[in-house]
């Protein structure tokens, strides 16, 4: 749009067109002109915000699965096998501690303190004497020690029952148990006092020490551990290769929670 200014000569007042300056801009340089002509940034309509992604979704918790029938079963076999291996157990206990305490019974009722009586000369004979302390007189002033010893074996035996997985190791056990339950009830009943009782010991042998039944279950039992330790032979037991390794298949499939 032309613009008319004032120019004032001597003659008198003319009106003069001039042009403004952006227009002039626009009409020399065309690229100027189409740059100027483009809104400025302040101008330009605010971009749209980013919309807000959506949360990645979390990966679901480790769900426990649930043992196979065949594991299952598997240990169930096992858990048949330990019930008769606890009952030997407890059979050859009993037996072990009754024979001790009927014969104990026996030489306190006929004999007399420090009576021989021969039996199969000379290899043989009843020597009834009360012992403090342990085999060949070891320890006769620490009778209250042998007493918790004693009773520390047969409550770890009865603890460890249930692991129990060979025969071999339940008879071993049971004789084991019975001897120190046939011990432990002369320290704890038998005079001068509770806890420090005198075992009854009657069974002597040439130039050896003097001892009981329950002595003889004690020895017998760890010279069977000695022999199942040298075959190699668990105190768990041989287990079937196939129940094994369905047992350790199951337990290798357990996710760890």
């Amino acid at each position: 749009m032309p613009v008319f200014g004032l120019n004032t000569p001597a003659s008198g007042i003319e009106m003069v067109p001039f042009q403004r300056h952006d227009e002039s801009i626009m009409n020399d340089d065309p690229a100027r002109g189409a740059a100027a002509s483009q809104p400025s940034p302040r101008q330009q309509a605010p971009a749209a915000a980013p919309l807000p992604s959506a949360p990645a979704p979390s990966a679901p918790a480790p769900v426990a699965a649930e043992p196979s029938a065949d594991a299952s079963a598997a240990a169930g076999r096992l858990g048949r096998r330990r019930g008769p291996l606890t009952l030997t157990l407890a059979g050859f206990a009993v037996l072990a501690y009754v024979l001790d305490q009927l014969t104990k019974w026996w030489v306190s009722s006929t004999m007399t303190d420090g009576q021989i009586t021969q039996v199969f000369p000379p290899v043989l004979s009843w020597h009834y004497i009360r012992n403090s302390g342990a085999a060949f007189s070891i320890g006769e002033n620490v009778t209250w020690l042998f007493t918790i010893v004693m009773a520390a074996v047969a409550i770890g035996i009865v603890v460890q029952a249930r692991k129990l997985g060979s025969v071999w190791w339940s008879v071993a056990m049971g004789m084991l148990l019975g001897g120190a339950l046939g011990n432990l009830t002369d320290r704890l009943f038998r005079e001068p006092s509770f806890g420090m009782g005198h075992v009854v010991d009657f069974i002597a042998l040439p130039n050896f020490a003097i001892f009981n039944v329950a002595d003889s279950a004690v020895v017998g039992s760890v010279i069977l551990i000695c022999i199942l330790t040298l075959k190699g032979i668990p105190f768990g037991g041989k287990v079937p290769p196939a129940d094994a390794a369905t047992v350790d298949s199951a337990a290798a499939e357990r996710p760890d929670v």
